[in-house]
C-alpha cells in the first residue's frame, strides 16, 4: 500500500478537508461481478483523480491492488479511492461482493455514511444480491441504486429496476431514465447527452421520451413528497402546483438519509453515461458525516461517555476499519475519524476490547502517529490532518488492529464494535519445513490482527494449527498471503477432538513397587470406576478406611488418575464423565512418596479400562440454520444425511425459517460450503458446542 504511483496514473496530491460538511463517505456495495470496481475506476478518471481508467481483467485498477484480487479478477478486500467534485471530497469505498468477504463489506458499511448499491442491468436480482441488500438494511445504511453495464448486449434497465422494486420494495424509484446516448433527468426534465463522452451536454428531451418521462416523474415526486416534513406539499402538488426543484432535492436528501427511499441512476462505466449524475447525486442527495450518528463510546473500563458528533474540535475518536501489512512500510491502518481531528506527530491511545474470542486480546497502548496519509488504493499520499468525518491511513502504529479505537491519551475511549461474521470453515495448515514455522507464526499474527473474520485455533489435542475462514475463496486468499509472506505451507485434513468414557463399571489395581540402592518406590491403590451421565465431567471420591492409604497420599492418587484420564487410554482421547473411587491401598513408611502414588493411580485407571469397555465420544454441535422456505426440504434432508437430529423449526424474520438441530462436528467440517451450494448462498448458521455423544459403530473419526 505504499506505492509512489498507482498503475493507471495518480494525477495529483491529496487534499485535506477542513469542514465535515464537504465530505461524503460512500461505500460501493453489490453482488460480485456487478461492476463496482469498474464504476469506481470510471469515477476516478471522470473526476481527474487518475489520468486513465484501469481494467479489472488487466489487473490495473486502483482498488483491486491486492495480488489475490488481480489473480481472481474480483475484489477480496476493502479499498478507498477519494475523488473531488464541486468542492467536496468523496471517499469511494470499494468492497467485495462475494459472500466469503462479508467482513470487508461490514467494515465498509462502518466507515461510510451512505451506499451506492450496484446491480448489473443484465443479471436480475438473485439471492446473493438480496443478501447484500439485507446487510445494508441491517445497519440502516442510506443507499441509492446504480444500474450498471448499460452497454451489455442483454441489458434491460427497465426490467432491472422492476426486479429491484419487487425485491427491495416500492421505495426504489428511478431518478434518471436511459435515452438514446444519455439520460433524462426526471426532476430537471433535462437530457444529458453523452454521445461525445464525459462530461455530458445538457439539452431538452425528445418528444418521444416525454410521455414515459412524465409518468415516471409523477411517481418519483410522489415518493419524494411522501417523505417530506412539509405536510402541505402533497396537497399543493395534487392541486397542480409546480414544486420547486430545490425543494424536491432537499426532500430527496431527507428521504435517502432516512433509508426509506432509494433513487436509481443508470450508469455505463465504459461510455461515461451517468457518471456526472452519480457524482452530483452523491454531493446533493447523500448525507454528510454531520448527519451520521457516531457509534456509542465508553471509557476503557466501561464507564459511559457523552455522545459524539462530527465536530473537528471535539474529543478525538477514530476507528481502525481495516489493517493491512505492506512489505515496505509495515502495518497500515485505515481509520475513520468520527470526532475531533487527527494530526501527525501527536500521541494517541489505541484500545481494543471485546474480541478476545477471535484471538484479539484486550489491549491498550499509547503510540505516536508520525504521518497521516490519504489512501488512493495502494498509493499513500501524505496529508497534514484528518478532520471528523474523513478517512485516512496510519502507518507503523504497531498495536493497532481492525476494530480498535484511536483516541486521545488524556481521554481514552472505546467504540462499540460492529458485528463480525463467524468463520465456519476450518483449514488445518502446516509448515513444510522447520525454518518455515517461525515465518508462518509471524505471518499469522499479522493476518489475524487485520482480519477479524479469521480465527486462529491452536489445538493441543490434535497438534494442529487450524484457521477458521469464511469459505473456500477466503481460505485461498489467506493461504496466498501466507505464502507471499515467505511461509511455505501445506494444508491437511482437519482432525476432530474426540473423548472417551467407560461403558460400564470397572475395577483397577495399581501397584508401583521398585527397589534400588537407597530409598525405593512403593505405592498400591485400588479403585472403582463408574460412568456418569453426559456432561458430568470427572469426579474423584475417597472411601479409604483404616488408613491403608495415608491421608497425605490421597491427593497424589487423584492427581495421577486425573493426569492419565487427560492423556487418554484409546488413541490419546481424554476420559470424561466418570467417577473414580479410591477404596483401598498400601503404603510403606519409607519408600512411599507422592510420585509413587501418582504412578500407582495411573496404573490403576489403565487396568480398570482394560477390564471394562471404553466408548469413543464425538462432539455434537448445535446449529440454527436460517434459510428461505423454498430450501427447507433440501436442507432438512441434508441434515439427516449428516446424522443430524432436528430439534424443531420456527418462523424467522423476512419470510425465513430457522432450523434448530444437533449435528456431529465431524459432519460440519465443510458444511459452510455445502449449505451455500444447497441454498444459492441464502442460508446462514451459527454453531456452538452442545456436548459429547457416543460415536456410532463404523463412523469415521476424521
Amino acid at each position: 500500500m505504499a506505492e509512489k504511483q498507482s498503475k493507471n496514473g495518480d494525477s495529483g496530491a491529496a487534499v485535506a478537508v477542513d469542514d465535515p460538511a464537504k465530505v461524503r463517505n460512500v461505500v460501493l456495495v453489490g453482488p460480485s461481478g456487478s461492476g463496482k470496481t469498474t464504476l469506481a475506476e470510471a469515477l476516478l478518471a471522470a473526476s481527474g483523480t487518475v489520468t486513465r481508467a484501469g481494467s479489472v481483467v488487466e489487473g490495473t485498477t486502483v482498488c483491486d491492488h491486492d495480488p489475490a484480487a488481480v489473480r481472481q479478477q474480483r475484489s477480496v478486500g476493502l479499498s478507498v479511492a477519494p475523488v473531488l467534485h464541486q468542492g467536496h471530497k468523496i471517499n469511494l469505498i470499494d468492497t467485495p461482493g462475494y459472500a466469503d468477504f462479508v467482513g470487508e463489506l461490514r467494515a465498509g458499511l462502518r466507515a461510510a455514511d451512505a451506499a451506492l448499491f450496484v446491480v448489473c442491468a443484465a443479471e436480475g436480482v438473485d439471492a446473493a444480491t438480496v443478501a447484500v441488500w439485507e446487510e445494508c438494511a441491517a445497519v440502516g445504511m442510506p443507499r441509492a441504486v446504480v444500474v450498471s453495464r448499460l452497454d451489455h448486449h442483454r441489458a434491460d434497465p427497465a426490467g432491472e429496476i422492476a426486479a429491484c422494486q419487487a425485491a427491495f420494495g416500492a421505495g426504489v424509484l428511478p431518478l434518471y431514465l436511459p435515452a438514446r446516448d444519455g439520460l433524462v433527468g426526471l426532476i430537471t426534465r433535462r437530457y444529458f447527452d453523452y454521445s461525445d463522452g464525459f462530461p455530458p451536454k445538457i439539452g431538452e428531451p425528445d418528444e418521444a421520451d416525454l410521455a414515459r418521462l412524465n409518468e415516471a416523474r409523477n411517481e418519483l415526486i410522489e415518493g419524494v413528497i411522501a417523505e417530506s416534513e412539509d405536510e402541505t406539499l402533497m396537497d399543493r402538488y395534487l392541486a397542480g402546483e409546480e414544486i420547486a426543484e430545490d425543494t424536491l432535492i432537499a426532500d430527496l436528501e431527507t428521504a435517502v438519509a432516512r433509508g426509506s427511499f432509494h433513487p436509481v441512476i443508470p450508469v455505463c462505466a465504459t461510455t461515461g453515461v451517468g457518471l456526472a449524475e452519480v457524482l452530483d447525486g452523491i454531493v446533493r442527495a447523500f448525507p454528510s458525516p454531520l448527519e451520521h450518528v457516531p457509534p456509542e463510546v465508553t471509557s476503557p473500563d466501561g464507564e459511559p461517555h457523552a455522545h459524539l458528533r462530527a465536530d473537528p474540535d471535539g474529543p478525538l475518536a477514530a476507528e481502525v476499519v481495516r489493517t493491512a501489512v505492506d512489505s515496505y512500510v509495515g502495518r497500515v491502518s485505515l481509520v475513520r475519524v468520527f470526532s475531533g481531528t487527527l494530526r501527525p506527530e501527536r500521541p494517541v491511545h489505541v484500545s481494543g476490547h471485546g474480541l478476545a474470542e477471535r484471538g484479539h486480546e484486550d489491549h491498550d497502548a499509547d503510540e505516536r502517529v508520525a504521518h497521516l496519509y490519504s489512501p488512493l488504493g495502494a498509493n499513500l499520499r501524505e496529508v497534514p490532518y484528518c478532520v471528523a468525518g474523513d478517512l485516512c491511513a496510519l502507518t507503523k502504529v504497531g498495536s493497532a488492529e481492525t476494530g480498535d479505537t484511536v483516541s486521545s491519551p488524556d481521554d481514552p475511549l472505546i467504540m462499540k464494535p460492529w458485528t463480525m461474521p463467524e468463520p465456519l470453515l476450518p483449514v488445518a495448515v502446516i509448515a513444510k519445513t522447520r525454518s518455515d514455522e517461525d515465518t508462518l507464526a509471524r505471518n499469522l499474527s499479522r493476518l489475524v490482527a487485520g482480519d477479524p473474520t479469521l480465527r486462529l485455533d491452536r489445538n493441543a489435542e490434535t497438534n494442529q494449527l487450524v484457521l477458521w475462514c469464511m469459505g473456500e475463496a477466503h481460505a485461498d486468499v489467506v493461504l496466498s498471503r501466507l505464502r507471499a509472506g515467505g511461509a511455505d505451507v501445506d494444508t491437511e485434513p482437519v482432525r476432530i477432538s474426540l473423548r472417551s468414557t467407560f461403558a460400564g463399571p470397572g475395577r483397577g489395581h495399581g501397584r508401583h513397587v521398585k527397589q534400588s540402592g537407597g530409598h525405593g518406590q512403593f505405592a498400591v491403590c485400588d479403585i472403582e470406576v463408574q460412568p456418569l451421565p453426559r456432561g458430568s465431567g470427572f469426579e474423584f471420591v475417597d472411601k479409604v478406611v483404616g488408613g491403608s492409604v495415608p491421608h497425605q497420599f490421597i491427593p497424589s492418587v487423584e492427581k495421577g488418575v486425573r493426569a492419565q484420564a487427560q492423556r487418554g487410554l484409546v488413541d490419546g482421547h481424554p476420559l470424561i464423565d466418570i467417577r473414580v473411587t479410591l477404596v483401598d491401598g498400601k503404603a510403606h513408611s519409607v519408600d512411599s512418596s507422592d510420585a509413587a502414588f501418582q504412578t500407582a493411580g495411573a496404573l490403576a485407571l489403565k487396568e480398570a479400562a482394560a477390564a471394562a469397555k471404553i466408548v469413543l465420544l464425538e462432539p455434537l454441535e448445535e446449529v440454527a440454520v436460517r434459510l428461505p422456505d423454498e430450501h427447507l426440504g433440501t436442507v432438512l434432508g441434508d441434515l439427516s444425511s449428516r446424522r443430524g437430529r432436528v430439534l424443531g423449526t420456527e418462523s424467522g424474520e423476512g419470510g425465513r425459517t430457522v432450523i434448530r438441530a444437533e449435528v456431529p462436528a465431524v459432519e460440519l467440517l465443510r458444511y459452510a460450503i455445502d449449505l451455500r451450494s444447497l441454498t444459492s448462498g441464502t442460508a446462514t448458521f451459527p454453531r456452538k458446542h452442545a456436548r459429547f455423544e457416543p460415536m456410532p459403530e463404523g463412523a469415521v473419526a476424521r
